[in-house]
């Protein structure tokens, strides 16, 4: 856990009763990957699959010994969404609550994805970005991501290339 401005932040794994809380922040954040309810159950679900899952939860509880803990999906401040497909990972949506961002969540999220793709033997991990989000790309950049490529007119909405980049394990 790390402390947040009085508030203890963990990291846990996603619950299917987390999910009107992450369709809710996604909608809220314009430059977050927008899926469908459906695709968010898929991530959820544990079905049989060829590709590992990791969904997780940025949550936040106030000190026992300082005030009653907050409601569960009420204290939710991000959540990341990655798929394995051995040997590698891959990042398919990482969002924080606007009101939070800048504190280290987004950083802790993906330290949870850095360690659980580590545990997996696997080689590297990627993601795509917003060529316009540079909040974003400067964060990758400083955990040591770097730029691979670039794929033309990617995203919709406003049309804008998608910038490619990889972390290399091990």
């Amino acid at each position: 856990m790390i402390q947040l401005n009085m508030v203890q932040l963990k990291i846990r794994s996603a619950t299917s009763d987390d999910m009107p809380f992450m369709i809710d922040l996604e909608r809220a954040v314009a430059s977050a990957a927008h899926w469908s309810e459906s695709q968010y159950a898929g991530s959820l679900s544990s079905g049989a699959s060829s590709r590992q899952t990791l969904v997780l939860v940025a949550e936040a509880a106030t000190d026992q010994t300082t005030g009653p803990r907050l409601a569960p999906v009420a204290s939710l401040l991000g959540f990341l969404v990655a798929r394995q497909i051995a040997p590698e990972w891959e990042l398919e949506n990482i969002v924080v609550a606007p009101s939070v961002q800048r504190r280290g969540i987004g950083k802790q999220l993906l330290q949870a994805l850095l360690d659980a793709a580590t545990e997996t033997n696997s080689k590297a991990v990627f993601l795509e970005v917003r060529d316009s989000n540079r909040a974003a790309r400067a964060l990758y950049e400083k955990l040591g991501f770097r730029q691979v490529g670039r794929r033309n007119s990617y995203y919709r909405n406003p049309e804008e290339d998608a910038i490619l980049y990889r972390f290399d394990l091990g």
